[in-house]
């Protein structure tokens, strides 16, 4: 029996990623800094495990079960860091979104300057998930990049690149059209570590002027206006994740 209950309970930090509360980063961040209490106990290990059925606050603030697993396709504009804070007090996308939506966070990110398909989660091992490389989602970007290209050069990226001491995974590149010094490139990859598009075309000597995400796996930005937000149905989540996540049925 006793193994059973504690089979039945999860680390705080994870239950907290769960509760759309923050990320399991973000969350042992907030237990280091003494802002997590379980049963009016402040901790100090994110290995502390919950079943649930304590009182959990985050700053005084009580924590509630965690939710039901939603995701939502967000059209990200240009100009908006994919972050709850920045430093430097620039506009983040959770500032943008209707003030009806619960707490969410990113599955990945789309720097500064990228556009596009942004996904977002109430459901943080959903994230962690669908971010994982082993899962084997594609991303595709439309591409504009200035500089000399051919195909052929485009397909040296087939075998990866070397970026920070580490060879990338495959990167698919073709070219759709090219107008005068820029050309508008389809890429797809299966990973998407920091700005590994923009860095992977300048080994070609190219530079990317604008990024678009176009799709994450299964789901695609389509018409989407920019800025918009748009919550996928329960049906099609289930269709699309119900094997990938116990919480998911």
């Amino acid at each position: 029996m006793a193994d059973r209950k504690q089979d039945e309970k999860m680390r705080i930090a994870k239950y907290l990623s769960r509760a759309g509360i923050a990320s399991r980063r973000e969350a042992e961040r907030l237990i280091g800094a003494g802002r997590v209490s379980v049963n009016a106990m402040t901790l100090n290990t994110p290995a502390f495990l919950v079943s649930g059925s304590e009182d959990i606050r985050v700053d005084g603030e009580a924590v509630g079960a965690p939710p039901a697993p939603r995701l939502w396709r967000y059209h990200k504009p240009s100009g908006l860091i994919t972050s709850h804070s920045d430093e430097k007090e620039r506009p983040t996308v959770f500032d943008r979104l209707p003030e009806t939506m619960p707490r969410v966070i990113s599955v990945g990110r789309l720097d500064l300057n990228s556009e596009g398909l942004l996904l977002l989660t109430n459901d943080g091992a959903l994230a962690r998930t669908l971010e994982l490389p082993k899962t084997g989602w594609t991303r595709r970007y439309r591409v504009r990049a200035w500089g000399r290209v051919t195909q052929d050069r485009l397909d040296r990226l087939q075998k990866g690149v070397m970026l920070d001491g580490r060879r990338s995974g495959p990167i698919e590149a073709k070219i759709e059209i090219i107008k005068g010094d820029n050309a508008w490139i389809e890429v797809r990859l299966k990973e998407g570590k920091n700005r590994e598009v923009r860095r992977a075309l300048e080994t070609l000597d190219l530079k990317v002027n604008r990024l678009i995400r176009i799709s994450f796996g299964p789901f695609i930005l389509g018409n989407l206006a920019r800025g918009a937000v748009d919550e996928v149905r329960p049906k099609q989540l289930r269709e699309q994740l119900g094997g990938m996540l116990p919480s998911i049925r």
